[in-house]
């Protein structure tokens, strides 16, 4: 061939040049295989989706291709109006400025062709919270727990001033105070439709108000004989009215409420010891996490235990499944969020039409996925609803783990730990991507973004932080609060992050 062997020593009639700009270019292996100069240039290459289903026939690509022009090949042969923006991955490595490049490090044969899975990402974008807009005063012990409400269009907070408040956030100004607890309220959970918002004491009751008006609704729920220490509520699309409300004790007990007749439906008991976290699955399944070191999976429609997973050597302390942000966001499309909240008059029938076609949607084709987090150092992620045995023990935090979460797009785990790191892994395999070192003491709590891209932290060394996934850094550092922040959440109309914790005030951050 003219110009002789692009990799190989150059022939005698060769300028010295070409070989060596050829080596220049990227790692020999590339090329030793390849005799003539066009196949350089030019590669086979198979587009699959994340389930290794297959986008049309091999095509031929020249090597330098951007992700820019590879958007435009999948665009194509894509049936969509609205082309989605895509991630492309060969063999786990993004293609960030071209194919060429993501090769070089890796032992790839080129004469075959290369399979490149293109991942939809979120057609939106969530801007990172720079500064804060609002420190809101009023409860006069430490919060205890903050949440948005599916929309984002309230928010709650629960303290250890025994009351549970609604802020009013296009003012950002105290709304409602919610009188009823005697004792430390340790948690809160707002039903999937946004209308109701059940809150747990130290002193064993669940309350259950109005965030319109700040009132109770119906009576309130007693029969735990310890404090509550999780709550969860059906998803919206197994029963648009929201009537059932899971709890967590330290009675070692789970219960199932009917939140409309006001009383306990069932008890859920098989625990030994205190049970810290309750998630209500997509499937009518209930998941429960114990300092008895087991994680129980339940049927919710007779209460009938279905199996233990076990591994844990330590107390289990939080649990996150892959659908989580879905079965929170319930109808509402983070993508569709407005600035000023449009009120929506769907009948339940089409709430739970949308609620279910999201869920479906994020769930794909398998199971859903739980990941555990342990006082024994260590995560486990599981399929529960099939198998006992788990998919991956994650290992790398030093300390006992506070929090564990999905992404909204269910590609993500993060972990919050005392050992002052958040950590990153992946959500199908439970491989360990990265730490986001910043924080100077332990980190309690982790809120993503709606579109998966940021995370937000907080810490008992005062600060939130925001980080920026993809580049595994932090993205902005907000100090502000006087004391250890115990509760963070990121509202799903991206808008707001809220913070709160000892020094009594929730702040409000906006970019």
């Amino acid at each position: 061939a003219a110009g002789g062997a692009a990799g190989a020593a150059p022939s005698p009639g060769c300028p010295r040049g070409d070989a060596s700009s050829a080596e220049h270019r990227g790692d020999s292996r590339l090329f030793q295989h390849l005799t003539m100069k066009e196949e350089i240039q030019r590669l086979l290459v198979q587009f699959k989706d994340e389930g290794g289903a297959v986008l049309g026939s091999p095509f031929d690509v020249p090597i330098d291709i951007t992700p820019d022009k590879l958007q435009l090949v999948c665009n194509v042969l894509l049936p969509k109006d609205d082309p989605l923006p895509l991630a492309f991955y060969v063999n786990e490595s993004e293609i960030v400025t071209s194919l060429e490049k993501t090769l070089q490090d890796q032992q790839v044969e080129t004469e075959k062709v290369i399979d490149i899975i293109y991942q939809p990402q979120a057609v939106f974008r969530v801007r990172a919270v720079t500064r804060c807009t609002s420190s809101l005063e009023g409860h006069t012990e430490a919060v205890i727990s903050v949440a948005f409400s599916p929309s984002g269009r309230y928010l709650a907070s629960g303290s250890g001033d025994t009351t549970v408040r609604f802020w009013d956030l296009t003012t950002e100004t105290p709304h409602f105070t919610a009188k009823g607890h005697k004792h430390w309220v340790l948690s809160i959970a707002w039903s999937p439709d946004g209308k109701k918002l059940a809150s747990g004491c130290k002193n064993s009751q669940i309350f259950i108000w109005d965030p319109s008006t700040g009132k109770q609704i119906g009576k309130v729920l007693t029969g735990h004989s310890k404090w509550i220490t999780y709550l969860c509520w059906e998803p919206l699309h197994l029963n648009p009215q929201c009537r059932y409300l899971a709890s967590a004790s330290k009675d070692g007990s789970i219960r199932i409420w009917d939140t409309l007749l006001g009383r306990c439906d069932k008890i859920l008991t098989s625990h030994t010891q205190s049970v810290t976290c309750v998630k209500w699955g997509g499937d009518g399944l209930l998941y429960s996490s114990s300092q008895d070191r087991t994680i129980k999976v339940w049927r919710a429609e007779d209460g009938v235990m279905c199996r233990t997973l076990q591994g844990h050597a330590h107390w289990v302390n939080t649990m996150a499944l892959s659908t989580d942000y879905v079965l929170r966001t319930g109808a509402f499309e983070p993508a569709e969020a407005t600035i000023v909240h449009r009120d929506r008059n769907d009948t339940l029938e089409e709430l739970k039409h949308k609620a279910l076609q999201r869920y479906e949607q994020t769930r794909g084709q398998g199971q859903e996925r739980l990941v555990s987090g342990s006082d024994d150092f260590t995560l486990f992620l599981w399929k529960p609803a099939e198998d006992k045995k788990p998919l991956a023990r994650m290992t790398g935090h030093q300390a006992l783990i506070n929090e564990v979460c999905f992404s909204p797009d269910t590609r993500l785990i993060a972990s919050a730990s005392f050992d002052k790191s958040v950590k990153l892994w992946d959500g199908k395999t439970g491989k360990y991507l990265a730490s986001l070192r910043g924080h100077v003491s332990a980190v309690y709590q982790i809120a993503w973004s709606a579109d998966s891209r940021l995370l937000a932290s907080g810490s008992s060394d005062s600060t939130l932080k925001v980080w920026d996934v993809k580049a595994q850094k932090l993205s902005v550092d907000l100090p502000g609060h006087a004391d250890e922040v115990y509760a963070v959440d990121w509202s799903p109309d991206g808008q707001r992050v809220v913070s709160g914790g000892k020094d009594k005030v929730l702040r409000i951050w906006r970019w």
